[in-house]
């Protein structure tokens, strides 16, 4: 089997310059770092112990309508560059990909009746929480890409692996000011305006305008 040269591909892209340290720990964030991570982890376990009857519900929902896994594992890039596999809900069809990778879009036919439901509360995000125990993710940040789309969009919108500078989050500020329906460099643009403002207030500034989006259902795809 061919070996996934995941520490490799973005090395000459991962934010790691002196640039993109420059916005990071210009700043006194010490703190503000292991009181985030406490957080997500703390949270974390908490989220997932409160919605474990409603994954249950919705795995057995996803495998009486479509055949297939439950779970699904993609890739994705992560902070400084490296490889991960995001876990989300299955909400396509098995075959979804058949063609090679495609960026969802509105009334995407590839999704399921139950798959159109938990995109549009975001419950399909719900497992990522055990990314965030592991450390592959926080709850809040820049959303992680694929590799594809991230080497894409960089080609397209130069600096936009800057993303990379900090972990990828669950929700985050591009997420409640858009969501799916804002463009890649619309997103840098907020990605990069949560990265050199990040504090504690405006993670919970966050977290609450998430769960609107959540009840409401607001830039689901």
């Amino acid at each position: 089997m061919k070996k996934r040269q995941s520490h490799n591909f973005f090395r000459e892209y991962a934010a790691t310059g002196s640039d993109n340290q420059s916005i990071i720990f210009s700043k006194d964030i010490y703190y503000y770092i292991i009181i985030k991570r406490f957080m997500d982890i703390l949270l974390s376990i908490i989220g997932l112990v409160i919605t474990l009857p409603l994954l249950l519900s919705i795995s057995l929902l996803i495998k009486i309508e479509t055949p297939g896994p439950v779970f699904y594992l993609q890739e994705r890039v992560g902070k400084n560059g490296k490889y991960f596999n995001v876990i989300k809900l299955r909400s396509m069809n098995v075959d979804a990909e058949r063609n090679g990778a495609q960026w969802a879009h509105k009334n995407d036919p590839r999704v399921t009746k139950i798959g159109s439901f938990i995109r549009k509360t975001r419950i399909d995000e719900l497992p990522q929480l055990i990314n965030v125990i592991k450390g592959d993710m926080s709850l809040i940040g820049p959303r992680p890409e694929r590799p594809l789309f991230t080497a894409q969009f960089n080609d397209e919108i130069p600096g936009f692996v800057n993303r990379l500078s900090v972990k990828p989050g669950v929700t985050g500020w591009a997420q409640i000011n858009g969501g799916y329906d804002i463009t890649p460099k619309e997103k840098l643009e907020l990605d990069l305006y949560y990265i050199e403002n990040c504090s504690i207030t405006m993670d919970l500034k966050i977290i609450i305008r998430t769960v609107q989006v959540v009840l409401t259902g607001e830039g689901a795809r």
